[in-house]
């Protein structure tokens, strides 16, 4: 299974591509692997309009290049600020946008869902996720931005749970 999970942001969006690989000569046992990672930085000078135009573009040309099997996307949480929450929907609506323009299923987690399957911990911090992302994915060095380290963890928090939910209809 390919997960394409997408970390939602009105400065940055980051993506990340992480696959189930099956046991080979190399590995006994089914293992994660980073496919792919980056970051949509989005300017301030451009219009809302024009930064969710490039958001969707860039995240379509990616999915296209990915051929995921699902899109994995964080919940809308709660913000004290209403102003900065409608901006963050309107980002994760062109981001669903995306997905259903190439006929993919959708799943989205809770912030909190996230963290507690990569680190354990729900309210961990970005650094903690960055770390145990690099340690799940066997990556070199802390993905960058944490923004794409954060799409990494929606997508390995998605095949956590598919793999619980099939060994649960087993």
């Amino acid at each position: 299974m390919r997960v394409f999970g997408i970390d939602c942001g009105t400065e940055i969006t980051g993506f990340g591509i992480v696959e189930l690989a099956e046991p080979g000569e190399h590995a006994r046992n089914p293992h994660l692997v980073c496919v792919k990672f980056g970051a949509i930085h989005l300017a301030k000078a451009k219009s809302t309009a024009q930064r969710l135009k490039q958001v969707f573009e860039e995240l379509s040309a990616e999915i296209e290049k990915a051929q995921p099997d699902v899109v994995a996307i964080e919940e809308v949480f709660y913000s004290v600020n209403a102003k900065s929450a409608l901006k963050l929907g309107q980002v994760r609506g062109v981001a669903i946008l995306a997905a259903a323009r190439h006929n993919l299923p959708i799943a989205e987690y809770a912030p909190l869902k996230i963290k507690s399957s990569v680190v354990g911990y729900g309210l961990a911090k970005k650094e903690q996720v960055q770390f145990m992302v690099a340690r799940l994915l066997s990556l070199p060095a802390l993905p960058e931005p944490p923004d794409a380290a954060d799409a990494l963890a929606i997508a390995i928090c998605h095949l956590h749970t598919a793999e619980t939910e099939a060994g649960q209809r087993r």
